[in-house]
């Protein structure tokens, strides 16, 4: 195993599902447990990690649950959730001793800062976990967008997207076992083969500014501090 990162300064983006473990909704505290404990093994290398966690296991826009409510007010409570996450993520941190802030992208002042570009960097550089949250402030917009957009602010080197999964499939594995695995694609081939591994707007977003990304297991004890030291796990994703 190499002992030296491979990056400087990673965002990573966690879905809001996996928070909930194996019981599909609200927060399990061993998976916050882990995903610190995780996190924790990347900053001791002295990456400076950015954080964006997803608020699917609370509520999602497109939900089943959204389905009579205006698109507009949906979305905006799907970013809520994303801050009850982002919170969430900032206690299990704290609890093993790591220095963390949280920005939302619209005010929210007794419970997190406002997200200030220059400020985020200069936490960063100060050896603290900034957790974005509130994906990008407007309606309409992923989280997954979200992500690639405060990775291409806060100048990370590469997006490192921890799912449930080892990387990216011709087909959901856990249906089609015979599904082909990719350990390397580049933007276009993702868009041309419809694989769902964003949005189509992070996707482009990534490609127009030269964004890697890494898509990875992250329930695996490891996977990340490996995938920061460099090592061939999961799929990246380049031009």
């Amino acid at each position: 195993m190499p002992d030296k990162p491979a990056y400087q300064r990673v965002l990573l983006k966690l879905s809001g599902e996996a928070l909930a473990g194996s019981s599909g909704y609200g927060i399990s505290l061993d998976v916050l447990k882990q995903y610190a404990a995780e996190i924790k093994s990347v900053v001791d290398l002295g990456v400076q990690v950015g954080v964006v966690v997803g608020g699917g296991n609370i509520f999602r826009g497109i939900s089943k649950a959204a389905k009579e409510m205006d698109r507009v007010s949906a979305d905006y409570m799907g970013m809520l959730a994303t801050v009850i996450n982002g919170m969430a993520m900032q206690n299990a941190l704290e609890n093993i001793g790591q220095y963390t802030r949280v920005q939302t992208a619209f005010p929210m002042e007794q419970v997190a800062e406002p997200f200030i570009r220059r400020r985020a960097i200069r936490h960063l550089e100060k050896g603290r976990i900034v957790i974005f949250a509130a994906g990008t402030g407007n309606p309409y917009f992923t989280t997954d967008t979200a992500a690639v957009l405060r990775a291409i602010e806060i100048e990370a080197e590469v997006i490192l997207k921890g799912t449930r999964v080892d990387g990216v499939y011709s087909a959901d594995p856990e249906k089609h076992p015979d599904a082909k695995f990719f350990p390397e694609l580049n933007y276009m081939q993702v868009v041309s083969k419809g694989l769902r591994i964003m949005d189509p707007t992070a996707i482009t977003l990534s490609m127009d500014n030269k964004l890697p990304i890494v898509i990875f297991n992250m329930s695996q004890p490891g996977n990340l501090k490996k995938v920061v030291l460099g090592e061939p796990i999961g799929t990246k994703v380049r031009g």
